[in-house]
């Protein structure tokens, strides 16, 4: 982990600081230390350790409790069983370092990386001309938190939006443009739904020709020759569908309260000179070689059905290219122009064999090496309440933007049923509305391991109950009520004070955020963050439940300390649904 200033460090590396120097036979050895019902935190490294140095374990524990001694971080360390440390962090320890973290500003003593690296993270990939669908929402909802968990901790992000806006379908597109010039409208003055309804329109009307006229098929084909060859009417036409396109994915991602630049929405296009390179490449170093009038490599270890090896087709027999050049190309670009020293994919977990090939082809061509790596955030499916995929009625694929527009609709009947009593405003309803059901669509899919599917169900997931985003921002909400009642009251830490059990375990909770991030944004698990943030509403409720605030009993200094734990509270919670892209109403 980073280093950081000795106060502003948590309380759990001071104590594994405070024990690695009680044990410098440790080495660098990790005291193992965890959370215990017993105490604050139980080290059970030391049995590992005597075993390692042929010592008898309680009596190594008792001389690292004498070791140790009056140390202001601790208030008891008990030997237990056969040589088990329990240790009781001391109150003053505990909101000491929390002051340090509420003076850290809004990183609240997250340490930025020493060496940073630069990631590129290839997520939100839809296809021009086809309308985003409930398969596209993981991707862009699960790529936006990593890209904001990575930027916090002072990784440098660059992020890439692969569409698919390349291929043969866009040689029947075009050629049926040039044959009825006029039916696809103007980019301007349409929203991104007329956008999109231009494209489907004129999708389906050249379907049609195309399946019913060979003469125009033929055309199209020649029509796809003339796209990959720059053909200048040609991609002017393709241009139009990419910008119709645009103007549609902006207005789905802007109800996804997410950012997408212009710069990085970087197609398959984009590699599109770069392929017949990339494939020479291969074939001279020998990582491709020609099979059957293809250009392909082979994995020992990858095989089929019938035993036979499975290859990646670089370049087909006809000449033609498929998403292995382009993926392989975009390598190349991202390692030799970008200088990324990370790869990150958030891609759909069934592609997981073409890229698993593909980084192999990558590796062994020297694109990838051990300082460039490569990874495969594969996700799995989002079901429906029956475990299926998640589908209408009818069968077909849930639209995205019904999906979101129905998630804001729920919310804001939840949000209009609790604010209308406490005066909320028809204009704080709809925004609010839309924040709770936006945010409850994000957090249930964030709140799941990324691999794993998960169900949704728009019922629980707006629900104020359980584990969900409106639970955490009813907690926000709550706390902001308090002050707002607190009159002249303000937030001060006062060290001097004894905590309450439930103050104590809602400022360890606080004070394990840093680390919590860290290591999330380290192994790629935005979940573990929607884990600590539930935690973290969970012992605020109790804290509330049982530690009068505003009528604390024992004056105004601890009205003052548990104002301080609120607001770093509220200010964590904040912090932490930022960085899963949910924001945080002031009022619910």
């Amino acid at each position: 982990m980073a280093s950081v200033p000795s106060l502003a460090a948590s309380v759990h590396q001071r104590l594994a600081d405070a024990l690695s120097a009680a044990l410098p036979e440790a080495g660098a050895a990790d005291p193992l230390l965890r959370r215990s019902d017993r105490a604050d935190f139980q080290a059970n490294g030391l049995l590992a350790l005597a075993k390692k140095l042929k010592g008898n374990p309680r009596e190594l524990a008792t001389k690292v409790v004498d070791a140790i001694g009056d140390s202001e971080l601790l208030q008891d360390v008990e030997v237990s069983g056969p040589g088990f440390l329990n240790i009781t962090i001391a109150d003053k320890a505990i909101t000491e370092t929390l002051a340090a973290r509420a003076a850290d500003g809004d990183r609240l003593g997250v340490p930025l990386k020493d060496n940073p690296g630069l990631t590129v993270i290839d997520y939100a990939q839809p296809n021009v001309a086809k309308e985003m669908h409930v398969g596209h929402l993981r991707s862009a909802v699960i790529g936006d938190a990593l890209r904001h968990m990575l930027d916090f901790t002072g990784e440098r992000t660059i992020g890439r939006h692969h569409i698919g806006d390349w291929g043969t379908q866009f040689g029947m597109l075009i050629q049926y443009l040039i044959e009825n010039p006029g039916e696809l409208a103007p980019a301007a003055d349409v929203d991104g739904e007329q956008a999109m309804s231009n494209l489907n329109r004129v999708y389906k009307a050249s379907r049609a020709v195309f399946d019913s006229d060979e003469e125009f098929k033929e055309r199209a084909r020649k029509r796809v020759v003339a796209l990959q060859s720059g053909d200048k009417e040609t991609l002017a036409l393709w241009q139009r569908f990419v910008d119709e396109s645009k103007v549609y994915f902006y207005s789905v991602f802007e109800k996804l309260d997410m950012e997408i630049r212009d710069d990085e929405i970087v197609g398959e296009s984009a590699y599109n000179d770069m392929m017949a390179e990339t494939a020479r490449l291969l074939e001279e170093s020998g990582v491709a070689v020609r099979s059957e009038g293809a250009l392909v490599v082979f994995f020992d270890e990858i095989r089929g059905k019938d035993d036979q090896p499975v290859p990646l087709i670089v370049q087909k027999a006809d000449g033609g290219f498929g998403y292995a050049a382009s993926d392989l190309s975009a390598i190349r670009n991202r390692v030799f122009d970008l200088k990324a020293t990370t790869l990150l994919y958030v891609v759909d977990v069934r592609q997981s064999l073409h890229f698993r090939m593909v980084f192999e082809t990558a590796r062994r061509a020297g694109w990838l090496n051990d300082g460039v790596t490569a990874h495969n955030m594969g996700y799995g499916t989002v079901l429906g309440a029956d475990g299926k995929p998640f589908k209408t009625r009818a069968g077909e694929t849930v639209r995205l933007e019904d999906l979101l527009d129905e998630a804001t609709e729920r919310a804001t009947a939840v949000v209009r049923e609790k604010g209308e009593p406490i005066g909320l405003t028809e204009q704080e309803i709809t925004e609010n509305g839309v924040q709770v059901g936006i945010g409850a669509v994000k957090y249930a899919d964030l709140s799941t391991s990324p691999s794993r599917d998960y169900k949704f169900d728009l019922d629980q997931m707006v629900s104020l109950n359980g584990d969900t985003s409106v639970y955490l921002q009813y907690a926000y909400a709550r706390i902001r009520s308090i002050f707002r009642k607190a009159g002249d009251a303000r937030p001060e830490a006062h060290p001097e004070l004894a905590l309450a059990p439930a103050e104590r375990a809602l400022g360890l909770h606080l004070d394990q955020f840093g680390e919590t991030v860290i290591e999330a944004a380290a192994s790629y698990e935005p979940h573990k963050v929607a884990a600590y943030l539930y935690g973290l509403a969970s012992l605020f409720t109790t804290f509330y439940d049982q530690c009068p605030v505003l009528k604390a009993e024992s004056g105004p200094d601890q009205v003052a300390n548990r104002l301080f734990l609120c607001d770093l509270t509220a200010r964590t919670l904040h912090q932490g649904m930022a960085l899963l892209g949910i924001r945080t109403p002031e009022r619910l």
